[in-house]
């Protein structure tokens, strides 16, 4: 049932130009709009990126505005949605790396899934913070600071903004749903 929880906020979803799990990327992005919520894609390059089934190419999705033009002022939350490749090359552009850490830095509040944490690792925000993710990146969490745990999905508080976190596509029913309660505050 569609309701106005999050009326009048625009949410961004990072993802680089191909490599997204596309599901870590569509349910999210409904559950903002069933929500009353405007989502907007965000990449490093404009016109279309290409999203994955695991390893097998799926949809693309049109770009709404890049990490070079926009800043975390104009929106309310992030999502950073998973997939191996997607956060694999987030990381190495300082660009989107800087755009993760405003949001940080401002206390917005930031859903991520599965290999996401990448991405925030990349972006010195997840010490100190507790969060789950896909298994394999147990160890660089920790390393990074972090204390990692195998949930559903982590909501942690003990930062500037909430941080929602879970571990791959079968969570995200709690994901989207914790995602959208952060994005609401």
């Amino acid at each position: 049932m569609p309701n106005n929880d999050l009326q009048g906020k625009t949410i961004a979803f990072l993802c680089a130009p191909e490599g997204t799990e596309q599901v870590e990327l569509t349910e999210p992005w409904k559950a903002v709009e069933q929500a009353g919520g405007n989502p907007r894609l965000v990449s490093t390059q404009s016109g279309r990126l290409q999203a994955f089934d695991h390893l097998d190419r799926a949809d693309t999705f049109p770009v709404d505005t890049t990490v070079d033009v926009s800043d975390h002022t104009e929106f309310d939350g992030l999502v950073l949605p998973g997939g191996v490749a997607n956060p694999d090359f987030l990381r190495t552009d300082p660009k989107a790396v800087a755009f993760v850490r405003s949001f940080s830095d401002a206390g917005k509040p930031v859903a991520v899934i599965c290999h996401g944490p990448w991405t925030l690792i990349e972006a010195d925000v997840v010490r100190g913070r507790t969060l789950t993710s896909w298994p394999s990146l147990r160890t660089d969490l920790r390393n990074a600071g972090a204390t990692w745990v195998d949930e559903e999905v982590q909501v942690c508080e003990s930062g500037p903004g909430v941080l929602v976190s879970s571990r791959k596509p079968d969570d995200l029913k709690a994901f989207c749903q914790a995602a959208v309660e952060a994005f609401k505050r």
